[in-house]
């Protein structure tokens, strides 16, 4: 039982992750083509940062309410402080994830030349089952009943 629900726990998760790559990925795609659109800095660090931030406040939203709801325990008046916490939280671990992320983006753009996005959505695969360990181990963990 507890296997079936973790692996449900993992598919809600994927498609929380499919969300947050579309809005990472459409950020991106506007920041690079319209605004940064001169200089390696602006287009593979900067553009890459900030939509990554976006989606990251969508990517935790969606866990929060969605992937780890029967996790979110707490009094109407401890919901904010709980969540301001827990996305302070995941924002640290997303953020040490990235910088992996980065990392990988980085050598694919050097080494083959491809374009940013492709570059940013094989770095996002690798990335992934790291980022759901540490949330469902860490972030979003189970509370201890007594």
């Amino acid at each position: 039982m507890e296997l079936r629900k973790l692996l449900m726990r993992y598919v809600r998760f994927v498609g929380t992750s499919i969300v947050g790559t579309l809005v990472d990925t459409l950020v991106l795609w506007l920041l690079s083509d319209y605004v940064f659109t001169k200089g390696y800095w602006g287009e593979y660090v900067v553009s890459p940062v900030i939509s990554f931030q976006c989606a990251l406040a969508v990517n935790f939203l969606i866990s929060y309410f969605y992937v780890w709801k029967d996790r979110s325990h707490g009094s109407p008046g401890s919901v904010c402080r709980r969540m301001l916490i827990l996305y302070l939280e995941y924002n640290l671990s997303c953020s040490l994830i990235f910088l992996v992320r980065m990392g990988i983006l980085t050598l694919i753009g050097k080494f083959t030349g491809w374009d940013v996005v492709i570059c940013n959505l094989l770095a996002v695969c690798v990335s992934g089952i790291v980022n759901f360990t540490i949330s469902n181990l860490f972030i979003f963990k189970r509370k201890s009943v007594g």
